[in-house]
């Protein structure tokens, strides 16, 4: 079968298209012929090796979210039947509880083979089912980035109606935050440097905007925002070494800060004082479990969430949509068709 897979040594240049030998189904596990695939920003830190260790080890299959078909299934399997359609787990170890070492280096896409092959075998412990109303491209979109802004929202997040929320960017995990906050009653600002993704965002439901690029200071510009609490309740910090000072001063004594991303920096500057006397909390995010997955899924369907998809490419392109993905200036998910 075809597969991508980066071998001989790591770069995105040793990341070739090759052949496998067709897996077959053991004891509880299936096997899945893959539909679509969906692209996050760990897709092009992977293939450098950028985790050290924790990547790894080569020959590997990158990407870790995509959609497919149970086709096959092994003795003993009971969750799911042939004909199925199902999303893989990011974490395949991780079905419930809190994160250990052991489930956390259960991530498909490394250090685990992902999901650029045209069949995977997988326990099945290690997918959900997928709703009918959502077609292939945006079940590919929910494994990683949509389950992290889940669990950001409404797992850790313990999201309220009438909540003040902010929102870092338009990226994927930005967009599903949005859906999930609106979904739940809170009221959500939104800061983007981009005028044009800002009136996108108003149109998906987002009651404030605040453009970073012509306001640097949004942290001062949001007060009248959240001026009857002091601060947002909860922020989206998807921003990292820049963004985490202007954040620590928007939010509310006793708010929460949701660190997921760090796309400006992993090294900060920041005054703990505004931490600790101000009782804020700060909670690192990393998708999340099955049980999780499989809530979020059913508020999805019961509200008819529909996640944003940018661009298609078909699996012999995974190159140029990396290269897409890299240029950055996205409104949507890059996804990748079989």
């Amino acid at each position: 079968m075809r597969v991508f897979q980066i071998e001989g040594d790591w770069g995105i240049q040793n990341l070739r298209l090759s052949e496998r030998p067709e897996p077959e189904a053991g004891p509880g596990q299936i096997i899945v012929q893959m539909r679509m695939a969906s692209l996050n920003a760990r897709d092009l830190i992977v293939p450098e090796r950028g985790y050290g260790r924790a990547t790894g080890e080569l020959p590997l299959i990158p990407v870790s979210d995509g959609v497919g078909e149970v086709v096959a299934t092994g003795p003993g399997v009971t969750r799911v039947a042939v004909g199925d359609r199902v999303c893989p787990t990011y974490f395949q170890n991780w079905t419930a509880g809190d994160p250990t070492p052991e489930r956390f280096a259960s991530a498909l896409g490394g250090p685990l083979d992902g999901v650029m092959a045209e069949r995977l075998c997988l326990s099945q412990e290690g997918v959900v089912r997928v709703p009918d109303y959502l077609s292939d491209a945006e079940a590919a979109t929910l494994p990683c980035a949509a389950l992290t802004a889940w669990s950001a929202v409404a797992t850790l997040g313990r999201t309220r109606p009438g909540d003040r929320m902010l929102i870092q960017g338009t990226g994927g995990v930005a967009l599903f935050a949005l859906a999930f906050a609106k979904l739940h009653g809170a009221h959500v600002t939104v800061i983007s440097s981009s005028d044009d993704k800002l009136a996108r965002v108003r149109e998906m439901g987002a009651d404030e905007t605040i453009n970073y690029a012509t306001t640097a200071d949004w942290a001062r510009a949001s007060r009248a925002i959240t001026a009857d609490r002091g601060g947002y309740d909860s922020i989206i910090e998807l921003g990292g070494a820049k963004t985490l000072p202007l954040s620590l001063r928007a939010v509310r004594p006793g708010g929460t800060l949701s660190m997921i991303g760090v796309l400006s920096g992993l090294d900060i500057e920041a005054s703990l004082g505004l931490i600790v006397a101000r009782q804020v909390r700060l909670q690192g995010v990393t998708v999340g479990h099955r049980d999780g997955f499989e809530a979020m899924l059913a508020a999805m369907e019961q509200h008819r969430v529909r996640p944003v998809i940018g661009r298609r490419f078909a699996f012999d392109e995974l190159h140029a949509a990396l290269d897409h993905l890299r240029a950055g200036g996205r409104f949507g998910k890059t996804v990748i068709g079989f």
